[in-house]
């Protein structure tokens, strides 16, 4: 169907891309499977993609470097990694690549499911959000664009996504749980910094263009959405 969700799943065991590609079939997504990296990024300039499926060991190149390319030519892709590697460290490689979410093997397809239904329930919602204006800082959730002084601010769909949820909670003193499971759409795993190490994502984006970060720390709870034409607080 041509409005069906398109997903390109990159993984080079042929018993797990056969389990996958199959359930998500079920569930009426059109899934294209690939094997390895360079096919990946050969696929996503040939045709149109909603979301990614990468595993990071591929035969050819990490999956890792391929998720970092390309971040390089579509920041708004939604990318999830597949990967047995499950250690903190190697969660945060991942999410700092680029991944908008990242899911350790072995996992249960339902998990999955639910995973890239709250990816894709995101830009969705976005979607129908009126743009935000802050000062020279404007979001427009419609065309997934961000731009500050007329510059575009180059995200990711996470990192557009946390700052439209903090940004149109202006003033808005925001827990950890809470900003997870309104943005990630899951159950949050205090073993991991995700939050954190999105914010600062965001943060160094918008000072890239000038834009003194508008995301303020609140000790012992969360993040709060300031005025990035007041923005004076530390950020630590």
């Amino acid at each position: 169907m041509d409005d069906s969700v398109h997903i390109l799943l990159v993984e080079d065991e042929p018993d797990v891309a056969s389990f996958i590609q199959q359930g998500l079939q079920e569930e009426a997504y059109d899934v294209e499977w690939v094997k390895n990296g360079q096919r990946a990024l050969e696929y996503v300039q040939q045709k149109d993609v909603d979301l990614i499926l990468l595993d990071v060991r591929l035969p050819d190149r990490s999956g890792i470097e391929v998720c970092e390319r390309l971040r390089l030519h579509r920041p708004e892709l939604p990318i999830m990694m597949l990967t047995a590697l499950d250690a903190v460290e190697d969660r945060v490689k991942g999410l700092r690549a680029g991944a908008d979410d990242y899911l350790p093997k072995p996992f249960a397809f339902d998990e999955l499911l639910a995973r890239i239904e709250a990816l894709l329930r995101r830009i969705d919602q976005a979607e129908r959000t009126d743009i935000l204006q802050d000062g020279p800082l404007q979001v427009n959730p419609a065309a997934r664009t961000c731009t500050y002084d007329g510059e575009e601010v180059p995200l990711t769909p996470t990192e557009f996504d946390l700052l439209t949820y903090l940004m149109a909670r202006r003033g808005q003193a925001l827990s950890r749980d809470t900003i997870h499971r309104d943005v990630w759409g899951h159950d949050f795993d205090r073993g991991t910094n995700l939050i954190d190490v999105y914010v600062n994502y965001v943060r160094r984006k918008l000072d890239e263009v000038g834009c003194s970060s508008p995301i303020e720390t609140v000790r012992g709870t969360g993040y709060r959405y300031t005025s990035c034409t007041e923005a004076s607080v530390a950020h630590d």
